[in-house]
């Protein structure tokens, strides 16, 4: 099993606090003999809807020596575990975690607007230091 992202309690907090049930720390995905790890699984009922709406978040720190570099580590990831989901688990959305100063570093760059305009990922941008979740990028 993999290592914990630097900030894994943080979003998790985050996520508690916005009335997410974490029902998975990792959330295991099988796929054949391969076993995979997204960092988190939660759910949250959605009373209007009378809909149990999970998600899988994959959390990432970026504090490597690139941002571009740790930018397309991450999104390997994500596609890969966004196809196992597809395959294992199709209700379960999945999202990028990040913090906000690299949401606004990169994804207010062009490099950034264009992986959200081709609808390539989900994000959650978090406040490291307050331990919430500043916004949730959903591409149309």
């Amino acid at each position: 099993m993999p290592a914990k992202d630097f900030y894994h309690d943080t979003v998790k907090n985050a996520l508690i606090h916005e009335q997410w049930i974490i029902t998975h720390d990792p959330l295991t995905l099988k796929l054949g003999k391969k076993d995979f790890y997204v960092d988190l699984g939660a759910s949250q009922l959605l009373a209007a809807q009378k809909v149990d709406h999970k998600i899988a978040v994959e959390i990432k720190s970026f504090t490597g020596r690139s941002d571009i570099s740790d930018l397309e580590k991450a999104l390997g990831q994500y596609v890969l575990y966004q196809d196992i989901l597809t395959e294992v688990e199709p209700e379960r959305e999945l999202y990028l975690a990040i913090p906000s100063n690299v949401f606004e570093d990169l994804f207010e760059e062009p490099i950034g607007k264009l992986l959200l305009k081709n609808r390539r990922l989900k994000l959650i941008s978090f406040d490291p230091k307050q331990e919430v979740i500043k916004q949730w990028i959903i591409p149309n």
